[in-house]
């Protein structure tokens, strides 16, 4: 009896370590859907912001390094360098400024700029409803949104709008260009031919009639 308990203990461990290891994993209580991947933004082309966090470190040299926020006038004050003008600017230009500063006093500095806090983006990237509209809003841009969804998030247009008279504004460079809207088209008729997608910073405008 003895006997046959031991060769049964033996099959039964013989059958645990032959487990493919799948087998546990299907056993395993289902995990919560993965969350989607963070939005990451280019350290060569992202432009610092007011706000924005960066953090300075120079190679061997720890105690030049810095975490500070961008001041409202686009300024940083970096140690040995002073003032140097972040906002606006890539994080990769900021340190070619920061190195050329401290090579009077560092030899050969080798400087790294790294955003931690994106607090500008936020702003950089919202759509904003303004003029006849039932609450002037600032939203966040989302993919696929459109200037129907942005104006429906804004309540609607009030009765005194010139709908057909709205106008979607985006920067392009150095410039602000309107693209033409026919709101109440889009309301009344369902044409959506004007129904444009947004971009991040638009601005959408809905005159009042003239009476």
């Amino acid at each position: 009896m003895k006997r046959m308990q031991a060769v049964i203990a033996v099959i039964g461990l013989s059958m645990a370590l032959a487990t493919p290891a799948w087998c546990d994993e299907a056993a395993a209580p289902a995990e919560a859907d993965a969350a989607p991947p963070a939005t990451t933004i280019s350290q060569d082309t992202y432009k610092i912001g007011v706000d924005d966090i960066v953090q300075v470190s120079v190679w061997r040299n720890p105690e030049l390094g810095i975490t500070v926020p961008v001041r409202p006038d686009g300024m940083i004050s970096v140690p040995l360098v002073g003032d140097v003008l972040a906002g606006g600017r890539t994080p990769i230009q900021v340190a070619s400024t920061i190195q050329k500063g401290l090579a009077t006093y560092v030899r050969d500095p080798q400087v790294a700029v790294i955003l931690t806090e994106l607090r500008s983006h936020e702003y950089l990237s919202r759509v904003r409803v303004t003029g006849a509209v039932r609450q002037p809003i600032s939203i966040p841009y989302r993919p696929g949104m459109t200037v129907l969804d942005a104006v429906l998030a804004a309540g609607g247009v009030t009765e005194f709008a010139s709908a057909n008279r709205s106008n979607l504004y985006r920067r392009n460079g150095d410039t602000t260009l309107p693209y033409p809207i026919k709101l109440d088209r889009i309301l009344k008729r369902g044409d959506l031919s004007t129904n444009m997608n947004v971009a991040p910073g638009d601005v959408i405008t809905i005159p009042e009639r003239v009476l």
